[in-house]
């Protein structure tokens, strides 16, 4: 991976972006994309367009490409009078991967520490011991001696996220929280800065949308926005290379294996076909997997926005997804950003998204 690309990644990773609290990162991606993009823009939503546009626009085809920036977070809801926090989750959370973490409030006044536990085993009744909490039976800890010195730090509606970084594994694998999905933001970005000095036939639109754990919020109204021809979301999917996955049900799916291009209900046979043969031209590898069903990504709000989008769906493989140890392989990274560059610079005019 480039060297500046890979700070990039590093940068989104380690910057916070609950749902609806993603600003930061927005900042990350304007700074990143600026030199290698025609337009930089961002909605009233909060979602940023870099865009790369061909020199005769008129008649050329738009595609989005969409990685969302948001992140699964947690809430302050309320302060007791010892200054213990209670928290509401917003997106999808395990609580048995929550318990026992490292995570970090972000006030006002900026990012103060603090640990998420309940009450230690030896003083747990037996049925306790079994039983996995509700969001009301635990708390955030952060040290503070009452409600009003935890108050002046923190207030209601505050968001909070594991404690971020970035650790480089064996094998060109890495672990951090939310690679979910800044991985798939980092595709989209990195595919419109390959396209840099390139002569395109289509508009291409690297999209960071936001509040997709909360129901593909930002993708609905950028698809709208941009009225796509034809739209590829970038998500993570689960990796079924370790101990107790079902293939049968998810697929035979490796972290290393190359991006991996989905075909079902929710997606373009026409979209999936220009990928699968644009990564065979190019010598890209992939993995190919169904879906059959609505995906539960970005892709789904693309699909259906306004008269229909040619809509197709790339995944990261990714380890332990919403966890603070999401582990994906760098290389799926780089053949999908490259993948997406070359599908973009392939399409024009008389492309055909016609079944």
């Amino acid at each position: 991976m480039d060297h500046t690309a890979h700070e990039f990644l590093k940068a989104l990773l380690e910057t916070p972006s609950p749902s609806g609290f993603e600003q930061p990162i927005q900042q990350v991606v304007r700074e990143r994309m600026r030199p290698f993009a025609d337009e930089v823009r961002t909605d009233a939503h909060g979602n940023v367009f870099a865009a790369r546009h061909p020199d005769a626009r008129d008649g050329a085809p738009r595609i989005m490409l969409a990685g969302h920036c948001d992140q699964i977070g947690l809430m302050v809801q309320y302060i007791d009078s010892d200054g213990y926090l209670y928290i509401q989750p917003i997106g999808g959370w395990d609580m048995q991967i929550l318990l026992g973490q490292h995570l970090t409030v972000w006030g006002k006044g900026g990012a103060i520490h603090g640990v998420v536990a309940r009450r230690a085993i030896h003083l747990l009744k037996p049925d306790e011991r079994t039983k996995v909490p509700e969001f009301t039976d635990v708390w955030v800890d952060i040290g503070a001696k009452n409600k009003e010195e935890a108050a002046s730090l923190v207030r209601a509606g505050d968001p909070i996220t594991f404690a971020l970084g970035y650790r480089p594994l064996r094998n060109d694998l890495a672990a951090s929280p939310a690679m979910d999905d800044k991985v798939g933001l980092w595709v989209c970005m990195e595919a419109v800065r390959l396209l840099h000095g390139r002569a395109l036939k289509a508009s291409v639109y690297g999209v960071s949308t936001v509040a997709e754990e909360i129901g593909l919020r930002g993708a609905t109204t950028a698809a709208y926005a941009i009225d796509p021809t034809v739209g590829i979301a970038v998500d993570v999917c689960h990796a079924t290379d370790t101990p107790g996955n079902d293939k049968k049900t998810q697929g035979d799916i490796k972290c290393g294996g190359g991006p991996v291009l989905y075909r079902g209900p929710n997606i373009s046979p026409r979209v999936f076909d220009l990928l699968e043969a644009t990564a065979t031209a190019h010598g890209i590898p992939v993995q190919v997997a169904g879906t059959p069903r609505a995906t539960g990504t970005d892709a789904n709000a693309i699909q259906i926005a306004r008269a229909g989008v040619a809509t197709g769906l790339i995944g990261i493989p990714n380890r332990y997804m919403h966890s603070p140890v999401e582990v994906v392989h760098l290389d799926d990274l780089t053949n999908a950003a490259k993948l997406l560059a070359e599908f973009s610079a392939a399409v024009g005019p008389d492309t055909n998204w016609i079944p």
